[in-house]
């Protein structure tokens, strides 16, 4: 599994992906730059990026639901969301497929939050200890909002 960025016709974009080259780079002409690459089974990918992609359409959802305006790239994530965002919501999904229960819960949570805040859910005390500090962590990974609430232009890459 891995985390790059890449550019097509001159748009930047990340790209979270499952591949089995060592070197994706070499794999994928777009690519520029590796910046995680994980070894992990094809299904524990297949069910990692399904999260990962879930979170991010539950991001996206909410900043335009905010009045934000995220460009959509040719392929992968918005390279308008930075770097350390993309790379927290990919360590946390990661790291919490190690523990069964705890993705269990945690891909609950996240589906709940695809519909309603998880602020309210906390706050209200109607759940405690572990899945209250998850709750918390997905909050979190979907807290991100740009500086601006104006038209929000695409980045140029930093390669540029």
């Amino acid at each position: 599994m891995i985390l790059a960025s890449g550019e097509i016709n001159g748009i930047g974009f990340w790209l979270i992906d499952t591949t089995s080259n060592e070197f994706p780079m070499i794999e994928n002409k777009d690519l520029l730059e590796c910046h995680r690459k994980e070894l992990i089974g094809e299904e524990s990918a297949s069910d990692i990026l399904f999260a990962i992609n879930f979170n991010f359409n539950n991001l996206i959802n909410d900043l335009q639901k905010d009045g934000f305006n995220i460009n959509k790239p040719p392929k992968g994530i918005s390279f308008n969301l930075p770097l350390d965002v993309i790379e927290d919501i990919f360590d946390f999904w990661i790291d919490t497929y190690k523990n069964k229960n705890l993705w269990q819960t945690a891909i609950g949570l996240l589906k709940i939050k695809k519909r309603v805040s998880l602020t309210s859910i906390i706050k209200s005390k109607a759940i405690k200890n572990h899945v209250k500090e998850l709750a918390n962590i997905i909050e979190k990974l979907h807290s991100y909002r740009p500086i601006t609430r104006e038209k929000y232009e695409n980045k140029d890459p930093m390669w540029k």
